[in-house]
């Protein structure tokens, strides 16, 4: 799995809309994110999400304003190597407010 940093944008999405990729159900409170699927895709033995060797993984992300620490559930089908998508909670955490939508980000798993 690679490891180090990484550089990307950062959006947010409804998690309580259903069950993750990782095959659960998290909330929208919850310090969680959807991992872009070039870096998700790739660990997805056999072709189940559920079994995907990122589920669970640690990530530190710093944006504008702040710094969390989120746990991947979730793919990214769109967005580019780098991307994470993350809760509203985790959102807020670390760009300020939902209304910039999308913010820059460096990011590493932990």
């Amino acid at each position: 799995m690679a490891n180090g940093s990484f550089n990307g944008q950062a959006t947010y999405y409804d998690v309580d809309a259903g069950l993750t990729a990782c095959g659960k159900q998290y909330s929208n409170n919850d310090f969680v994110c959807a991992l872009n699927s070039q870096q998700f895709d790739p660990y997805t033995p056999g072709g189940n999400p559920n079994n995907n060797t990122q589920c669970g993984r640690q990530i530190q992300i710093t944006g504008p304003v702040g710094t969390a620490n989120v746990t991947v559930v979730d793919r990214l089908p769109s967005g580019q190597n780098g991307d994470l998508d993350l809760s509203p909670a985790a959102f807020r955490h670390i760009a300020g407010s939902l209304d910039v939508g999308r913010v820059n980000i460096t990011w590493n798993f932990v």
